[in-house]
């Protein structure tokens, strides 16, 4: 295969990804664009049947009277971040998300659920002082994502299906974004699309843990991308690890897939294996607790039992009533069920499992990059959920985020032409491509298996100096021997052996990432926890992380967060913040 096969093509808007982000973002352009605007969706899957919005089970976080407010969302958003987040994105997600669930419901044609009285159901979910999270049972997102489709679908966008990113092309100058390259994967063959405009919502995939939640082939690739463009990246120690992952054992897959924070809200137990309710012993709202105190306490009670046989903890339902549990959870008690489970009447097995990634490409608030044309929304995008995401509020950032980025392609495509790609860059990112198809063919999956035992072990729920650096030398001794693995070249046609090889490289290159920012941040917040320096520091001097390429350099720095809209203690805002909002704890 040579550089001079690639197949090119053109377009006025490019949309990486499908999910929450990706489908609005696509919706929105196609209004707010001029009439024959080119847009193109590529998927690394196919619409609307591949990504993590599909895959979201609780629900959708907004204020909608009660009681509730979008200032009371922003600050469980602030708080919950541990006073990380950037103020001007969570501000804006709290208060779109009640434009966007009545565009989902209205436009969109969502079916929530509903009180008797004909309001939206409103659950109770984990770190939040109202019950604001909006849902479909336990299986909102495959609401959210089958209605999307349709209107996307019926749009008219091109459709760029079963192509996978491999590299963001910028101008010769650095200074803009030119195109994206990609692999058709039905032929195996490259493909250069150039853009006026990109977006980038490929989502996270913290896979390279030993128990997750996403899907295998979410792998962080648009992160990996982003990172070698020299693009900065902020929180990227930031893994959430969701609480309750299911527990089956090694021969299936549903391992770590999440049973719902709505079971712990709705009065859900966790127990160890002395059959005893322990998360009291580590906080004050125990089983209600944010995610990444429940994951803590639990990690804690795991560490504390030495029997192989009984690595997780359990969480029971049943003092609730089965029958009401059935009602009520009929996805969550399914789920069990096949895996052998009952949720209703018995005990699951669970354990922490990497679910979220709060870090991501450093955007403002209406999701532009410092490269100009290139866009960031979703999970790829830092910022808005600090050091911890809140439950719901994942869903919310991924249709407000994409909305807003459509909104500002359809309106800045107007003034922007197509560029003229670096062909150096194009072709150091094919090479990096067709690296293994020169190599003598190998065996992938065990190095993914020992990346994911040593970044569970030395770079999980709690972290250490001494473990991070064993880390680092474990994520290089994969990466040398990753490079040394070869694919077999006969047949490039939905190779999946080839895709499995660039999907582990994508998940060393931010391994890496992951670990040097948890090394650089000296204290506890939120999803990083340092044993060695458990306190969180004062507040009111709060940094965040930013991690960059320089050449071959990898530098990551703090930056001090920007109190824009409310101050750690304060009881008068700032001028120009919300009037509303006039006091944080």
């Amino acid at each position: 295969m040579r550089l001079s096969d690639i197949d090119r093509h053109d377009t006025d808007i490019l949309i990486l990804g499908s999910g929450g982000a990706g489908l609005f973002a696509a919706l929105h352009a196609r209004q707010s664009a001029p009439e024959g605007t080119r847009i193109t969706i590529a998927v690394k899957g196919l619409i609307g049947k591949c990504g993590c919005t599909r895959m979201v089970q609780g629900g959708y976080n907004v204020a909608l009277g009660g009681g509730d407010t979008v200032e009371r969302h922003f600050m469980d958003t602030i708080e919950g971040g541990k006073w990380l987040p950037n103020q001007e994105m969570a501000w804006r997600l709290c208060e779109q998300a009640v434009v966007r669930i009545r565009e989902l419901e209205n436009e969109i044609g969502c079916f929530f659920d509903r009180n008797p009285d004909g309001s939206l159901h409103q659950k109770a979910f984990a770190g939040q002082t109202a019950d604001r999270t909006v849902h479909k049972g336990d299986l909102t997102g495959i609401e959210i994502i089958n209605r999307l489709m349709e209107k996307v679908l019926a749009s008219g966008v091109e459709k760029l299906q079963e192509h996978r990113a491999v590299g963001l092309i910028p101008t010769t100058d650095g200074s803009a974004i030119a195109g994206v390259l990609m692999i058709d994967m039905r032929t195996g063959r490259f493909r250069l699309v150039r853009a006026k405009c990109v977006m980038m919502g490929t989502g996270g995939g913290p896979t390279m843990y030993k128990y997750h939640t996403p899907s295998g082939d979410k792998t962080m690739d648009g992160l990996a991308m982003a990172l070698r463009a020299g693009l900065p990246l902020r929180d990227m120690e930031m893994v959430q690890f969701h609480p309750t992952g299911l527990l089956a054992g090694d021969h299936t897959r549903m391992t770590g897939t999440v049973l719902e924070e709505g079971l712990r809200g709705a009065g859900g137990q966790l127990l160890n294996h002395a059959g005893q309710r322990f998360m009291f012993d580590y906080d004050a709202k125990g089983e209600r607790a944010t995610r990444d105190v429940v994951s803590r306490g639990i990690y804690a009670e795991m560490r504390k039992s030495n029997d192989p046989k009984q690595e997780g903890v359990f969480i029971s339902m049943a003092h609730l009533g089965p029958e009401n549990v059935r009602a009520k959870f009929k996805g969550m008690v399914k789920r069990c069920e096949d895996s052998g489970f009952d949720l209703a009447a018995g005990k699951v097995e669970v354990v922490p499992t990497a679910h979220y990634f709060m870090g991501g490409v450093m955007v403002d608030v209406d999701t532009r990059t410092e490269m100009e044309g290139l866009y960031v929304a979703g999970e790829d995008a830092g910022g808005a959920h600090g050091s911890n995401r809140l439950g719901g509020n994942g869903v919310a950032n991924s249709t407000v985020f994409g909305g807003i980025a459509g909104d500002v392609m359809g309106t800045e495509v107007r003034a922007m032409a197509l560029r003229a790609p670096d062909e150096d860059v194009l072709a150091a990112e094919f090479e990096r491509a067709v690296h293994p198809l020169t190599r003598t063919p190998g065996l992938v999956l065990p190095l993914r298996k020992q990346l994911q035992d040593l970044m569970w072990e030395d770079v999980g729920v709690m972290r250490t100096k001494a473990a991070m650096e064993r880390g680092l030398k474990g994520i290089a001794t994969v990466s040398d021997a990753l490079m040394d693995v070869g694919i077999a070249a006969d047949n490039l046609a939905f190779n999946l052996t080839w895709h499995d090889w660039l999907n582990l490289r994508s998940l060393c290159d931010i391994s890496e990432v992951i670990t040097r920012a948890g090394l650089a941040r000296e204290n506890s917040r939120g999803a990083h926890y340092r044993e060695d320096f458990p306190e969180p520091g004062t507040m009111e001097q709060s940094e965040f992380t930013v991690a960059q390429k320089d050449g071959d350099m990898l530098k990551v720095l703090s930056r001090p967060v920007a109190f824009s809209i409310v101050r750690p203690g304060a009881t008068i805002m700032p001028k120009g913040a919300p009037e509303t909002l006039v006091s944080a704890t």
